[in-house]
């Protein structure tokens, strides 16, 4: 596997705005369990992790597009004009976000095929309310969250842990996630 150098990005404030209704790309099996790997290394260290979520919905995910509302005819656009896409995922380096305490993520590596489902998500989901800044193309940082609520000076800790090897996957299927009703379901057909 390629190595990724162990340096974090830049902090990124996240918007404060709440974000309760997202579409979101979800990871092949064997990339998913990857990540789910690095989740139980921290979680067994006693950091902070995503595997403290025991809620079935919480899986391994690269969010296309959040807002505070998505119109229901928005949710009949994006199951009629998507299908399961079929393209390579990299995770790459460590990004980290937030202030007094961190989320720390791999970064997903943009490709092309990518970058083209962003922008048709995008496309797709004008009418919702609430879009922030960060999730528009050319703005949008694409990521795997690990770890919320990371102490700064834990950081490093996690990271070591982890370790820095790319993480070669496949996409699965596009999913919408509604927070305020903690409801999932898929967009496309599982691959």
């Amino acid at each position: 596997m390629a190595e990724v150098p162990i340096a974090l990005a830049p902090v990124i404030r996240q918007s404060l705005l709440t974000m309760v209704q997202s579409v979101e790309l979800l990871l092949d099996p064997v990339s998913e369990s990857a990540v789910r790997a690095q989740w139980q290394l921290l979680a067994d260290a006693g950091l902070p992790s995503q595997a403290s979520h025991h809620s079935p919905s919480n899986r391994p995910h690269i969010t296309l597009f959040v807002a505070r509302e998505i119109p229901a005819e928005v949710d009949g656009l994006l199951k009629r004009r998507f299908s399961a896409p079929d393209f390579e995922v990299r995770l790459g380096g460590y990004i980290v976000f937030g202030g007094k305490q961190m989320v720390l993520a791999r970064s997903v590596i943009p490709s092309r095929a990518l970058l083209h489902l962003h922008r048709e998500i995008a496309e797709a989901t004008v009418g919702s309310t609430a879009l922030p800044a960060h999730v528009e193309p050319g703005g949008w940082t694409p990521h795997v969250t690990l770890a919320r609520r990371v102490e700064p000076a834990r950081l490093g800790e996690a990271i070591a842990l982890v370790g820095n090897d790319v993480i070669h996957g496949r996409s699965g299927a596009i999913r919408r996630w509604d927070g305020e009703q903690k409801t999932e379901w898929l967009l496309t057909p599982p691959l």
